[in-house]
């Protein structure tokens, strides 16, 4: 079995990882897989609603290919969780966490006891479908699963230290987009305020010895991340491939595609 991504980041690798927020289909996670060079997918509940099933086939896809997988999603309620661990991921990410308190809520809904109540259902494929006795899949659980908490608004940039510092919050993750809105500066990625969050979730991250990521927006972003001690980038998505692959087409076949503006 493959390294999980909680275990790459633990040992200090830099791990890469590819989004599916508009398009996921089992072929889609394959085609990233027989390319490699991907150790990690991430699917979006946020902004999607992929059903249980949708998810489970996603995580089997990737699986298949040696690629662990965690999923994003609003920081609204403990079931939405735990569907997203028992359908196979061994993660997950809230967005749009404000405060430490909140960030603390969201670990105590991706835990067993004694650290948080998340409900015990052996049924999935987390405890391989009930052959995992109870007692023994909530310590593997609890040590295992991947908690991260999105840092892109400004409570949660004021408060990256305290959560950092949370038992059971595994790393944080920076949103550039929604993090330059929330300082004033919607798409000014490279904007000294942009910047100097990232040194200070940087800072935080190093004080408490987490990991952190980002979504960066070009390779000298992602050189500047990781040269404060970020180690998950996540630099590309379903969408994305997309267009890339056909301007390159276009580009290919220039001469027989017309000009557009």
């Amino acid at each position: 079995m493959s390294d999980t991504l909680k275990q790459r980041l633990a040992r200090g690798e830099i791990v890469m990882t590819c989004a599916f927020g508009r398009i996921l289909h089992h072929v889609y996670v394959q085609m990233i897989g027989i390319h490699g060079g991907f150790q990690a997918i991430w699917f979006d509940l946020e902004h999607m609603d992929y059903s249980t099933e949708k998810l489970e086939v996603g995580c089997l896809a990737a699986r298949s290919f040696g690629m662990d997988t965690f999923v994003r999603l609003a920081p609204t309620d403990y079931a939405t969780i735990t569907r997203a661990l028992e359908a196979g991921a061994s993660g997950v990410m809230a967005a749009q966490v404000r405060t430490a308190a909140q960030a603390e809520e969201i670990v105590k809904w991706a835990k067993f006891f004694p650290r948080g109540y998340r409900g015990l259902n052996t049924a999935g494929w987390d405890a391989q479908y009930a052959t995992i006795p109870a007692t023994q899949f909530a310590e593997k659980a609890n040590r295992e699963t991947l908690v991260l908490i999105q840092i892109e608004t400004l409570e949660a940039l004021n408060e990256c230290e305290q959560i950092a510092a949370i038992d059971g919050v595994d790393g944080l993750f920076v949103g550039p987009a929604d993090l330059g809105q929330a300082l004033g500066v919607t798409g000014d990625f490279f904007n000294p305020k942009c910047l100097a969050a990232l040194e200070r979730v940087g800072a935080a991250c190093k004080k408490h010895n987490k990991p952190w990521g980002v979504v960066p927006v070009n390779q000298d972003y992602a050189d500047r991340c990781v040269a404060l001690g970020c180690q998950l980038l996540s630099c590309t998505n379903d969408v994305r491939l997309i267009n890339v692959g056909m301007e390159a087409v276009k580009k290919s076949y220039g001469k027989y595609f017309p000009t557009t503006t």
